[in-house]
């Protein structure tokens, strides 16, 4: 079974008490995504293995640590996705980034593909799934299935809000792929909008509604 990961340091939950507010204005809306985005990363990572190099200060030649084994990718699902691109690159400058589109059909909530742009190397990476909302999970889950087909084994979703459905289904499905999320809330409304959540993530960062 993946493991959730809620990450409760308190600029996390400022921040998202913060774009939960309806009076929050898209501007706003996107910077706080990009900085939570930021701050979620630094969780997610906080396990990559190190290697000891030697570097020479303006003193003297030391040992220190840096990031080894598998190089990062991140891979926004299309378009919420987007506003979180900018804060894990900032963290992790030469990660490269691919796009899977899909959207989510409001009859059956099921996702449907319309877009994939991956980095060639992709099968080589340690992969971040970047959505805003877990919800349903159809969206996420769908996305890692296509990871998985193009040869991509070390996968982690990373959210800002999840709902009890969504993490049931990726822990269900993809029992391998842990979850990183700034909090988990009460459940889908019927419409399969999270509640209290804190809208549609993708309209509030674009001002599309």
């Amino acid at each position: 079974m993946s493991t959730v990961h809620v990450v409760s340091h308190p600029l996390v939950q400022h921040k998202l008490t913060i774009i939960r507010d309806q009076e929050t204005g898209p501007k706003d809306f996107r910077d706080l995504v990009e900085e939570l985005s930021m701050l979620v990363a630094y969780e997610v990572t906080r396990d990559l293995p190190l290697e000891e190099i030697e570097v020479e200060t303006p003193m003297c030649k030391m040992k220190g640590q840096m990031i080894a084994g598998r190089k990062i990718g991140i891979v926004p699902i299309l378009r919420a996705g987007l506003g979180m691109v900018n804060g894990v690159h900032r963290l992790i400058p030469t990660a490269k980034v691919g796009h899977i589109g899909l959207y989510r059909d409001p009859e059956t909530l099921f996702p449907v593909e319309y877009y994939c742009k991956l980095p060639t190397d992709v099968e080589e990476r340690q992969i971040i799934v970047l959505d805003p909302m877990l919800a349903t999970g159809g969206s996420a889950s769908a996305a890692i299935t296509f990871l998985k087909k193009r040869g991509v084994h070390a996968i982690k979703l990373m959210c800002l809000l999840a709902a009890p459905e969504g993490i049931e289904l990726i822990q269900r499905e993809h029992p391998d792929v842990d979850i990183f999320t700034a909090a988990i809330d009460e459940k889908l409304t019927d419409h399969g909008y999270i509640l209290p959540g804190l809208g549609d993530a993708g309209d509030r960062l674009f001002g599309t509604k």
